[in-house]
């Protein structure tokens, strides 16, 4: 067997130490945002008692956070546009704040969410790690809503696009206002429950194919670039 040195600055030793160091944070409300600063990444879990998320729910009740529902990344303003920042831009600004409570309206317009039961984890973030942090931690735990179920982190699209229609999230979990501007998508919901129940079970990635002749897009999840 060859042994490597261990190098602390290779890749995935760097995300490994970003999800050490997020999993050190204590949990808070959803709700409870009012002195959060920065930029960085978050996970956000789910406590409540909906039927579809017994497998998630029941892994973070009791104060264990052990399954997030969906994980994100806040970068600050500017970051999207290529522009390089200061070493100390990460802990400035409200990207956090800002990005977890576009998160926190989002359950809290759906019919069948309740934003008490959801909880964050978050970390100020140096702008260049990022999204490596964000692509170990979904890889690490696979978040129902950020492999099997699209949506949850768009944002509202302003005016809708020709062919545009509503995200499986929006169509598993109706309600957020922007969505009543999409056009209805052509998979039921009953197709992507069918999706997370084989996720749950097996571990398998298996979305609704669309029906033959469907045409339009869904809004790009904000979180996914």
């Amino acid at each position: 067997m060859t042994n490597h040195p261990y190098n602390p600055l290779q890749k995935r030793n760097l995300a490994e130490s970003i999800v050490r160091a997020i999993l050190e944070k204590e949990p808070r409300r959803l709700s409870d945002t009012n002195e959060l600063n920065g930029a960085g990444v978050y996970i956000i879990y789910y406590t409540g008692d909906l039927p579809l998320y017994e497998h998630v729910s029941s892994q973070n009740k009791h104060k264990k956070f052990e399954q997030p529902i969906y994980i994100g990344k806040a970068i600050p303003k500017g970051g999207r546009k290529g522009g390089f920042a200061d070493d100390d831009s990460a802990a400035k600004g409200k990207a956090l704040k800002d990005r977890l409570g576009q998160h926190f309206t989002s359950v809290n317009e759906s019919v069948d969410l309740d934003a008490s039961d959801f909880y964050y984890r978050c970390l100020i973030v140096d702008e260049i790690f990022i999204p490596l942090g964000e692509n170990m931690l979904i890889e690490r735990f696979r978040p129902v809503w950020n492999v099997v179920i699209d949506g949850f982190g768009n944002k509202d699209p302003g005016r809708r696009r020709k062919d545009q229609y509503r995200s499986p999230w929006d169509v598993l979990h109706p309600g957020r206002s922007f969505a009543d501007k999409l056009g209805d998508h052509p998979n039921t919901a009953e197709e992507f429950i069918v999706s997370v129940n084989t996720f749950f079970d097996t571990g398998q990635i298996a979305k609704p194919k669309k029906p033959v002749g469907a045409k339009g897009h869904e809004q790009e999840d904000e979180d996914s670039d």
